[in-house]
């Protein structure tokens, strides 16, 4: 399984690498400046699985979060802000 974080920000962010804007240092995902995390957890609820998404934006982080509710409806899936759980998704009860 591949385990990856992506940092989100808009293209014209001057913090960007290269005049492509393509994205900077991959080990500077778990920054402070990068508080919202939209996580995947194991069945048991007692792992994160996969981070799916890494941002400074509330806005992406709902959106990112949204959009995993779709893509992975049967798991645990966590937004966080730092170390506060914003919203979760349950997926079923059964």
């Amino acid at each position: 399984m591949h385990i990856g974080a992506y940092r989100l920000s808009p293209s014209d962010d001057p913090k960007e690498g290269g005049p492509e804007g393509l994205p900077g240092d991959p080990h500077s995902a778990g920054r402070e400046d990068l508080p919202y995390k939209v996580e995947v957890w194991d069945d048991t609820k007692t792992r994160v699985e996969q981070v799916l998404a890494v941002t400074a934006s509330a806005s992406i982080g709902y959106a990112a979060f949204y959009a995993a509710t779709r893509e992975f409806p049967q798991q645990y899936i966590t937004l966080r802000h730092k170390d506060r759980v914003i919203t979760r998704w349950i997926g079923p009860l059964h």
